[in-house]
């Protein structure tokens, strides 16, 4: 669209003419984004989701999408002036996250709700709302930001501040919701994003950011899943790696691959939970060197680098991958399986890969570096590597040519 005039969110048309649904959680970010928006005169609406039942969790400190929360995003609406509408959405939040947490903590896996939610829930069930009121974009406060591209689309990337970065959790973000969204917060720091809350006198300006899980108003996790999947708290062995029982748990949910703590068992030397057996009940625990793994098999690939994900892969594609998001990204390599599953090789290893977390694929280690998509963990090994192949195979893959900078 050369020669045309885009305002500030890459859109075309004068700000007050463009229509824009701001996604309100009642917490700063989202608040400072609809009052950015509103100040830099768009038309905002702004909607907030109820999302569980809030009566348990109103007066938590931590909590979203309930209770206190939406009161604070009602508050914030009026105070800027812009329209404001709750949305019951407990019973999709329910079926696609609430429960499909539950069963993947049954089967042995450590889910990730937050990219769930992000995925069913916000991008997909609210951005056909916003769609149905007019709006030309859905806005969040989420700390990401997005980059037009030369052929007119848009790439992901990772945050300008790199603490708050939340692109971990936005990877399965699709090509046609990234057309569609916005994230104003994306090149601020969070200092500065409270301190556009002051300047806009925000009630909300110094208020707590949203930890843990946000449906668990005890912040007992096995609480809600001994609820909702009574047998995944059926007790079983704790067995070593050779398969010797060694003590008894009280179910699987109760761990995670990598813990240290509570195993309820002596021994002479640290041991770490390995790997966690569903159908056994077993849970699997030995040292911490057993704990590295180097190849991820990988399911639900979402691919929004350039080109076809097939093409580009090739014999093999040089990356940055996160397998948690407290981890930075190291490097990797994506390759197609001849059984047609995508795999990941780990270049150095990783210690506590989870099945059900996220791998996150970057083309930078650091940096605002491009988002280029990333899958669920299925499963993690270890390979026997000789000192040959290490030696051939710890080059760091070199920062891929389609880098975006903003």
């Amino acid at each position: 669209m050369t020669g045309t005039m885009l305002n500030s969110l890459d859109l075309e048309g004068r700000p007050q003419d463009t229509r824009v649904v701001v996604a309100m959680s009642g917490g700063v970010d989202s608040s400072v984004t609809a009052a950015l928006l509103k100040s830099q005169g768009y038309d905002v609406v702004g909607i907030t989701l109820q999302l569980y039942d809030h009566g348990a969790a109103t007066h938590r400190k931590g909590a979203c999408c309930a209770g206190q929360d939406i009161h604070d995003a009602r508050n914030v609406a009026e105070r800027i002036g812009i329209p404001h509408y709750v949305l019951d959405y407990e019973s999709r939040f329910r079926e696609s996250v609430i429960d499909n947490f539950a069963d993947s903590y049954a089967s042995g896996q450590t889910p990730v709700p937050c990219i769930e939610c992000n995925r069913s829930i916000k991008f997909r069930d609210l951005l056909k709302t916003a769609r149905e009121l007019g709006a030309a974009a859905l806005a969040t406060g989420h700390y990401v930001a997005s980059r037009r591209m030369d052929d007119g689309s848009r790439a992901l990337v990772c945050a300008a501040d790199a603490d708050r970065d939340q692109s971990y959790f936005l990877f399965a973000t699709t090509r046609e919701q990234l057309d569609y969204l916005r994230f104003p917060l994306g090149d601020m720091t969070k200092p500065q994003a409270r301190e556009l809350a002051r300047r806009f006198e925000l009630e909300v300006a110094d208020k707590q950011d949203s930890q843990d899980i946000c449906f668990v108003p005890t912040g007992r996790y096995t609480d809600i899943i001994g609820r909702l999947r009574p047998n995944a708290i059926e007790p079983g062995d704790i067995v070593d790696l050779d398969g010797r029982i060694i003590g008894r748990h009280q179910g699987i949910i109760h761990f995670t691959v990598g813990q240290r703590r509570g195993l309820g068992i002596a021994s002479a030397a640290p041991l770490y939970v390995v790997r966690l057996d569903a159908d056994s009940r077993r849970v699997v625990v030995g040292p911490r060197e057993a704990l590295r793994m180097d190849r991820i098999v990988l399911r639900d690939i979402n691919w929004i680098g350039g080109g076809a994900l097939d093409r580009v892969v090739g014999n093999g594609l040089e990356m940055f991958v996160r397998v948690r998001s407290t981890r930075a990204p190291q490097p990797a390599w994506l390759r197609r399986t001849e059984d047609g599953r995508y795999e990941v090789e780990l270049v150095a290893g990783e210690e506590g890969v989870s099945p059900g977390q996220a791998c996150v694929f970057y083309d930078a280690a650091s940096g605002q570096a491009r988002v280029l998509g990333g899958g669920f963990i299925q499963s993690a090994t270890a390979k026997r590597a000789t000192a040959h192949n290490v030696a051939k195979e710890t080059a760091a893959p070199q920062p891929l040519i389609e880098t975006v900078r903003g």
